[in-house]
């Protein structure tokens, strides 16, 4: 059995099917282990580069949020964001919890993730019908990706995959950090920003991680980044004057880094939360449902579920 991909619903997926006693092998294309919720060390210090937090309103997802709070791992960081539009600043009224990671939203998949078989800088390039993964029959296999990225895997003879990943829109983004001489901006936690050219989300870092560093994260929207996604470290500059005109921040950031995110969230996806075909082609993520890491993590759980199913039968 093999799952593509060691994001969160990878993972979640895998977890299930060791639980179960087969065996299995994670591939993942990049050197560390996290999809989505990355988070990369500047001089020792994690910042959270792909998912902002998390939020729970599921009880099995709430377990593992438990897990992870126990584990020192995770926090509960705040229920009030603020949004800046044409008419100004605006604070947002209540909302769910949002959780944050001290060490970065990486560490919870690490964690998830430390008893399983990962294999890392493993680049996956055909999946056909057998299943066989690479020219190598495999009892079935999950792809746990953004859909564009699941379909230049798939031979065109798996109907139903392919039909399943064809189906999902996705949107980009640019991930921008941002380091100032002081932290000198009105207080906040997170801030969304409406029908701005360049900036959709702010998020205090400092804040976030605990540990009150003057550095910022900032997402761009859809439309700035498709400009850009070739040369993305060319938007630098766009991006911090955008973030310091928002803030009124006079003093230049260092920026210490922009990052890429071709498939940053999906905008149409599937029913249910996954898809197994008669093939044993299973696909998960957070296309299947609203885009969250709680709906990533119940995607790959609920596959997980349905493929021990599939090889062992059904409990009872």
């Amino acid at each position: 059995m093999v799952v593509v991909g060691a994001g969160i619903a990878g993972v979640a997926c895998a977890a299930e099917l060791v639980r179960a006693g087969i065996p299995v092998e994670v591939r993942e294309r990049a050197r560390v282990t996290g999809g989505r919720m990355a988070s990369q060390r500047f001089d020792g210090r994690p910042a959270d580069l792909g998912a902002a937090y998390f939020t729970v309103d599921h009880s099995d997802f709430a377990a593992v949020a438990e897990e992870w709070r126990s584990a020192g791992l995770a926090r509960e960081w705040t229920d009030t964001l603020v949004a800046y539009g044409p008419e100004g600043r605006r604070e947002l009224p209540g909302g769910p919890m949002r959780w944050a990671a001290p060490r970065g939203l990486r560490s919870l998949v690490e964690h998830l993730a430390r008893d399983l078989p990962v294999v890392h800088d493993r680049l996956v390039l055909t999946v056909e019908p057998g299943p066989r993964v690479d020219g190598r029959s495999c009892a079935a296999v999950a792809l746990a990706m953004p859909g564009p990225q699941a379909a230049l895997l798939l031979d065109p003879a798996l109907g139903a995959a392919t039909r399943a990943v064809t189906g999902q829109r996705w949107s980009p983004t640019l991930s921008g950090v941002l380091r100032f001489p002081a932290r000198r901006w009105p207080d906040f936690r997170a801030a969304f920003v409406n029908g701005h050219p360049v900036l959709s989300l702010v998020c205090d870092d400092g804040d976030r991680r605990g540990d009150g560093a003057p550095v910022l994260v900032a997402h761009t929207t859809p439309e700035f980044a498709s400009g850009h996604l070739s040369q993305p470290t060319a938007a630098g500059p766009a991006i911090e004057q955008a973030v310091r005109d928002l803030f009124g921040l006079p003093e230049p950031a260092e920026l210490v880094h922009v990052h890429r995110w071709t498939y940053a969230k999906p905008a149409t996806g599937g029913d249910g939360t996954f898809h197994l075909d008669d093939d044993g082609i299973g696909i998960a993520g957070d296309a299947f449902g609203r885009p969250r890491v709680q709906s990533a993590w119940l995607s790959g759980r609920d596959l997980g579920r349905a493929l021990v199913d599939r090889l062992l039968g059904p409990p009872g």
